[in-house]
């Protein structure tokens, strides 16, 4: 992968302004950080275009990816060469998939979003903001223990956790408050940042108001009456929302061919919602005619949360939907046979048909990919009612993606019909049993007790009638992250249910997700480094 690296060092940048200038921004809307990336401020900006929304999302992946960042950035790069007035909006890279399994999420090849390294990494910082937020919090609640605990907190029934943007298993559960005098000794846990609520409340607020309406109703627990205990109890908005005021403004930067880029927000879509900022769409939605997004993972995941959740809560109505699949996958999922694996492409399928969207099919070609591989993935999306497109972005950018860009801008000129999957007035229970069935294919949801009972205590509060956000494996259809391809008559076990009530929905976590992912053998972590010129090496 380190060809990426030189590829994107390779790239002459232009300055942000001229891209700004591209799609109407004068520079007093902009915030720079550096030459080549900016904040925008996007309050009273007017709109000048009636944009139309692109969803780019996947066939469940291998634990590399499938390319939906790359194709994402191909198709803008090939929508712009074509002579349309378009933008990309992306999540920005967490910490912790860089240095664990995954590496960078800046795209690759022909077809990134740049500066790659300093997007990659700390970029403009939104993602350190978030986790200080979060711990303020934190740090707050156990000040208030420390200090008489004036509310009645109950400790033993404190949901807050804190956060950090790397993956670290060891922080899963702690013991806090050790030592004398170092406040109250009690169990803790961490979320890796991009899970906590405050990047969803970031990503889903629609101005800094907004945001601070929606930190106040963060729930941490509850008092020992049993009534639930917010951040505005604890006076703790305010300072958070100054904490997040530079953050919740969208990243400008560009692509590898000039297009620009909005980079802002990253929920991780396996535990959170997995979708860029709300605020990032609509702006890039009012200087865009075409605004292509991505959703993380699979379309089981992604997809479905960036409908009933993002969709839903910010008023978005989408226009097409991209679904990128690779040979390579598709074996993956058939163990060795393509036409075993392509079930799970034919899912997800028939998962963006239940939303009454049009699609095509993206074939992210790889190296080794047949020419009567990529031919039998046609014919079969063909008897699907799908077209499928040979997308070569990674070798070619702009240029590989035009027939795709073609293939998009015809589906835009049909008749949408989006619709979300369930009505949440119906209730969590009925939510989650429809998206168990009707997306992810299995039999039914099966609750534990302790997560039955979390239900029952968040309607004695009267918070009910919110959408839900999965927590589930990326790995399968399933909660099993074993049981690959089209799985059927399986159970999905919901153990437990979390309250996101600042982002306004909940979490149930399936079978044995968890909010901090650990790293694996051998981490990106241990490729990266330094040369002595101070280029980095084995980022990507």
């Amino acid at each position: 992968m380190r060809e990426d690296i030189q590829i994107a060092q390779a790239a002459k940048l232009q300055p942000i302004e001229k891209i700004a200038s591209q799609i109407g921004l004068p520079k007093e809307r902009l915030e720079l950080y550096g030459s080549y990336k900016a904040k925008v401020d996007p309050q009273g900006l007017k709109k000048k275009t009636a944009g139309q929304l692109v969803l780019v999302t996947a066939m469940t992946p291998t634990p590399a990816g499938e390319g939906k960042t790359t194709t994402t950035v191909g198709l803008g790069q090939a929508l712009w060469r074509l002579g349309k007035k378009s933008m990309i909006c992306l999540r920005e890279p967490s910490l912790g998939p860089c240095f664990g399994i995954k590496g960078g999420a800046a795209g690759g090849g022909y077809s990134q979003v740049l500066p790659m390294e300093e997007i990659n990494l700390h970029f403009t910082g939104d993602i350190h903001a978030v986790g200080a937020a979060n711990n303020l919090l934190s740090a707050i609640i156990d000040n208030h223990f420390h200090h008489g605990n004036q509310l009645g907190i109950d400790v033993k029934r404190l949901t807050w956790r804190r956060a950090v943007d790397i993956s670290d298993r060891a922080l899963r559960s702690v013991i806090v408050g050790l030592g004398q005098g170092n406040g109250l000794t009690r169990e803790e846990g961490y979320d890796i940042t991009v899970a906590s609520e405050v990047m969803a409340i970031l990503c889903l607020a629609s101005d800094l108001s907004d945001l601070k309406r929606r930190l106040e109703r963060i729930v941490i627990g509850r008092n020992y009456r049993g009534e639930p205990v917010f951040a505005k109890d604890l006076k703790a908005a305010g300072a958070m929302a100054v904490l997040l005021k530079d953050a919740l403004k969208p990243n400008l930067v560009q692509t590898l061919e000039g297009s620009p880029a909005f980079i802002h927000g990253g929920p991780f879509a396996n535990i959170a919602h997995g979708c860029n900022s709300l605020m990032a769409t609509k702006t890039a939605l009012k200087l865009a005619g075409i605004v292509v997004t991505e959703a993380g993972f699979g379309a089981d995941l992604g997809a479905e949360k960036f409908f009933d959740i993002k969709c839903r809560l910010g008023g978005l109505q989408p226009q097409a939907v991209v679904l990128v699949a690779t040979i390579r996958a598709l074996k993956h999922h058939g163990q060795g046979q393509l036409k075993k694996g392509i079930e799970n492409l034919g899912k997800q399928i028939e998962n963006i048909q239940l939303f009454g969207l049009p699609l095509t099919v993206a074939v992210n070609k790889f190296g080794g990919d047949r020419k009567e591989e990529i031919e039998f993935v046609k014919k079969y999306c063909q008897k699907k009612g799908v077209k499928a497109v040979l997308s070569e972005v990674w070798a070619k950018g702009g240029q590989g993606g035009e027939a795709l860009a073609q293939e998009v801008i015809r589906l835009l000129k049909k008749k949408a019909n989006f619709k979300f999957l369930y009505n949440p007035a119906e209730g969590v229970e009925k939510s989650v049993q429809t998206i168990v069935q009707k997306v992810y294919g299995g039999q039914r949801a099966v609750w534990e007790k302790s997560a039955l009972a979390s239900l029952e205590r968040f309607k004695q509060w009267g918070i009910k009638n919110l959408p839900v956000c999965m927590a589930k494996t990326q790995a399968s259809l399933s909660d099993d992250p074993s049981l690959l391809g089209r799985p059927k008559d399986f159970e999905v076990t919901v153990r437990e249910l979390r309250l996101s009530h600042g982002a306004g929905f909940f979490i149930p976590i399936a079978g044995k997700m968890m909010t901090m992912p650990g790293l694996p053998s051998q981490p990106s972590a241990e490729e990266i480094d330094i040369d002595e010129k101070g280029k980095t090496v084995g980022l990507f």
